[in-house]
């Protein structure tokens, strides 16, 4: 039985490398952790992986701050000292892998350098590359792009654009897109250009 629990560990951890952003990483790796391997005998373990998840959410979804980051740090430090297991001494390591890089502070600023955290990002159509084509909005199940298919000999219609309330931001569009005229863009840039 230990023999499986360990082994899950090492899956774990490589479906987790399998996501670009370090936060996604580490966010991924708790999540699995507590729902599997994690025996509970230790409450540095137990109580630091659930406060863990909390901030990892918190900074994955732009509602981070300087502090969370800093109660990762001490959480994982105090898990590798006091954790009974190597389970538990191996998610404290592979949280604070990533958490002396600037990804974290760049995330509770706003942005996420791998453009993976969704509430960071949002889809946009550049209207010098869309040539109306009208594949991705045939591509988007969830109706978050308008405009009107170009029909042949006509002009004066406008490039299509996306909706972000109705974005779910699952990528179809940017798959189907000839043009590439489809791009991710941090939400907060977005903002000060606006400004």
């Amino acid at each position: 039985m230990a023999e499986q629990k360990e082994k899950k560990v090492e899956d774990i951890k490589k479906e987790a490398e399998l996501k670009k952003c370090p936060v996604n990483k580490a966010l991924y790796y708790v999540e699995e952790f507590l729902a599997g391997p994690m025996c509970g005998k230790c409450f540095p373990c137990e109580m630091g992986v659930y406060e863990t998840r909390i901030r990892l959410k918190n900074i994955r979804e732009g509602k981070g701050s300087e502090k969370d980051i800093k109660a990762i740090a001490r959480i994982a430090v105090d898990m590798i000292e006091s954790s009974r297991c190597k389970r538990g001494k191996d998610t404290a390591g592979f949280i604070l892998e990533w958490l002396g890089t600037d990804v974290y502070k760049e995330h509770i600023e706003g942005r996420c350098p791998d453009k993976e955290c969704l509430a960071l990002i949002e889809y946009r159509v550049l209207p010098d590359k869309c040539v109306m084509c009208g594949l991705c909005q045939d591509a988007c199940k969830y109706n978050a792009i308008m405009g009107e298919k170009k029909k042949k000999y006509r002009s004066g219609y406008l490039p299509f654009e996306i909706r972000q309330k109705r974005c779910v931001k699952c990528g179809e569009c940017v798959k189907v897109c000839p043009t590439n005229a489809i791009e991710i863009v941090d939400v907060k840039a977005k903002e000060t250009v606006g400004v």
